[in-house]
């Protein structure tokens, strides 16, 4: 399919109409992704809305475009996320579900959409079944990328940011052409401090203390779809559409 999604919605707000054509309700998909941090949702989302035409609504991408903008010209739940970020704080689950009400069109969409980074709380997932159950658009499942903790800390600190261009590269599935060195602008590539492997281990006990709960909200109601994250982002995408396709054929789907 290979739509493309413009996103204006999501990241400027309900002001804002995206151009999206609408899918025939049998194609149009509605996904939430969970996953602990570099587990590599975000290149699953781009492959998945490739794919389907459904819109990826990041909440990363909303709060680091909030952080770039005028704090006047921001929506009053995105000056309160903004303001808890740059205090040190988490964003509360009613900041969040303030921003994701001030969007409820893409909710509505019918192109689909792909949630990464909400929810992060039973609270949240519940609020967010309410939200999509008075829409009449129900949630097909909520996929879950799933790495051991070593093999997921491995592939967290092989990678190498340039602290110029924001460049990102791996030692292993993407190297610089020449041994630390920025492909573009040629600065040194740096490791950042939360890739080095304790804090990545840290992080990942944080997310599944965190997240064990959500987990099991969705398995009760059926729509967990675990998804082995280990290879390359094509072969962990292959497994995806497969359990998508088995999902569908099943009799009780």
């Amino acid at each position: 399919m290979n739509l493309q999604r413009d996103r204006s919605a999501w990241l400027h707000g309900p002001e804002k109409v995206c151009q999206v054509q609408p899918l025939h309700p049998a194609q149009c998909r509605r996904f939430v992704l969970l996953g602990a941090p570099g587990v590599g949702k975000g290149t699953q989302a781009a492959l998945l809305s490739a794919a389907f035409g459904a819109c990826h609504l990041a909440t990363g991408d909303l709060f680091r475009r909030a952080q770039a903008c005028d704090p006047a010209t921001l929506s009053p739940g995105l000056r309160q996320a903004v303001t808890a970020m740059q205090a040190g704080h988490l964003v509360s689950d009613e900041t969040v579900l303030q921003l994701l009400l001030e969007r409820a069109a893409c909710l509505t969409c019918q192109g689909g959409f792909i949630l990464d980074g909400f929810p992060r709380t039973v609270a949240q997932a519940a609020a967010l079944d309410v939200i999509l159950g008075q829409r009449n658009t129900p949630l097909e499942c909520a996929i879950s990328y799933e790495l051991d903790p070593d093999a997921l800390a491995a592939r967290i600190s092989g990678r190498r940011t340039c602290p110029v261009c924001h460049g990102v590269y791996h030692l292993l599935t993407r190297p610089p052409r020449e041994p630390d060195l920025c492909d573009i602008c040629r600065a040194p590539l740096t490791l950042r401090a939360d890739d080095w492997p304790e804090a990545v281990r840290v992080r990942q006990q944080a997310y599944l203390a965190a997240t064990h709960c959500l987990r099991d909200y969705y398995a009760d109601r059926d729509l967990l779809l675990p998804i082995d994250a280990s290879g390359t982002p094509e072969e962990v995408f292959g497994r995806t559409i497969t359990a998508l396709t088995e999902r569908a054929a099943a009799p009780d789907a």
